[in-house]
């Protein structure tokens, strides 16, 4: 028999055991010894053989794709966070014989009926969404469904459920830190949206931070923008025409902190000299900006790896109450983070006068 052609039935001729015992082996079941199962996996590779997923799938009921569903607001700049995601994510389910099937819901409303259908049509076996609101949906429709899922972020339920995330709070706190280390004291925040958890928890970590360094917190340096670059630059045009801006700029994400830095170019100023400026995920195009960013990094493909093992883990029966992390960012210190100039330095107050002229 040439190699790609193997059957179980090949296999357990090969070894001298049972069809059955072959097939309980290749599906991981506990009662067939660690020893077993290392000789059939090692005869499967020598052989060549080739698993039937369809038939598998109809002998266990269970459908071994997971889907993954792409954030809402989803812009082409984000598109390398998530591509390293799916990446980790992917590898680690083919490794099981899982598919990973990606899609993409124009609603919120449109994103319940797809994981209503995805479940109840036995398309998907696990289910992973990124972005959770404070309160969402989603997940108690989910726990209703009895589906396994994996929430890439945290967020309010009554009952506990499965997720992984990066401490986004703390990442903020130590920001803030880094930046009154530098001599920064008039620190300002470009957020986005609070419905969204992650965005609450950066905010507070914001406040922690000045908090904590003794600073107090202005409402005027904090604005709330859409998650993306044009976001960013309105956002950071009304910090420039306070009377007095900020010397320091956090920015939710790197994309919007992306219009951050056109923003403060626009008005005459350079990003790290004249206003510091940091991100938060650490994307690789920060390293091409104009300057290079300074970005709060979170690990990418080690998040879809471990949300895949997570899955794996509920499939196999665990308590999604056991089945958490949480991660760390830290500083990847590029070119916009600079010792703080006076907040009152002449050419900033001349950006600012020549901006209320042309307003």
């Amino acid at each position: 028999m040439s190699k790609g052609q193997a059957s179980q039935k090949a296999i357990a001729e090969h070894l001298g055991l049972a069809v059955g015992t072959v097939s309980r082996a290749m599906n991981g079941y506990p009662d067939i010894a660690k020893s077993t199962r290392d000789r059939v996996m090692a005869a499967a590779r020598e052989l060549g053989y080739r698993p039937n997923n369809a038939a598998r799938r109809l002998s266990t009921g269970v459908s071994e794709v997971a889907a993954y569903i792409m954030p809402e607001q989803t812009s082409s700049l984000s598109e390398p966070f998530i591509a390293e995601l799916l990446k980790g994510l992917g590898e680690t389910l083919r490794k099981r014989g899982w598919d990973l099937m990606v899609t993409h819901t124009t609603s919120a409303q449109d994103e319940l009926e797809q994981i209503d259908r995805l479940w109840n049509t036995g398309a998907v076996g696990a289910i992973v969404i990124s972005r959770p609101l404070k309160k969402d949906p989603r997940i108690p429709l989910m726990q209703k469904l009895g589906c396994p899922f994996v929430v890439h972020g945290r967020s309010a339920s009554e009952a506990p459920f499965a997720w992984y995330d990066v401490d986004g709070q703390d990442a903020f706190m130590s920001s803030v830190n880094h930046l009154v280390g530098l001599g920064h004291r008039r620190i300002a925040f470009v957020g986005s949206p609070l419905q969204y958890e992650f965005a609450q928890s950066r905010l507070d970590g914001y406040k922690q931070g000045l908090k904590i360094n003794g600073l107090s917190y202005d409402p005027e340096l904090v604005q709330i923008a859409d998650i993306s670059d044009a976001g960013g630059e309105r956002a950071t045009h009304q910090l420039l025409t306070l009377e007095a801006p900020p010397t320091a700029i956090l920015a939710v994400t790197d994309t919007v902190a992306l219009g951050v830095l056109t923003a403060i170019r626009a008005a005459g100023l350079r990003p790290g000299p004249d206003i510091s400026v940091i991100g938060y995920d650490g994307l690789q195009f920060g390293v091409h900006t104009n300057p290079p960013l300074t970005s709060m990094e979170q690990p990418r493909a080690h998040a879809g790896r471990r949300i895949a093992e997570m899955v794996f883990n509920l499939i196999d029966g665990a308590d999604p109450k056991d089945v958490t992390e949480l991660q760390r960012a830290h500083l990847v210190s590029r070119a916009t983070d600079a010792p703080a100039k006076h907040p009152n330095k002449p050419e900033i107050n001349s950006v600012r006068e020549k901006q209320n002229d042309t307003d």
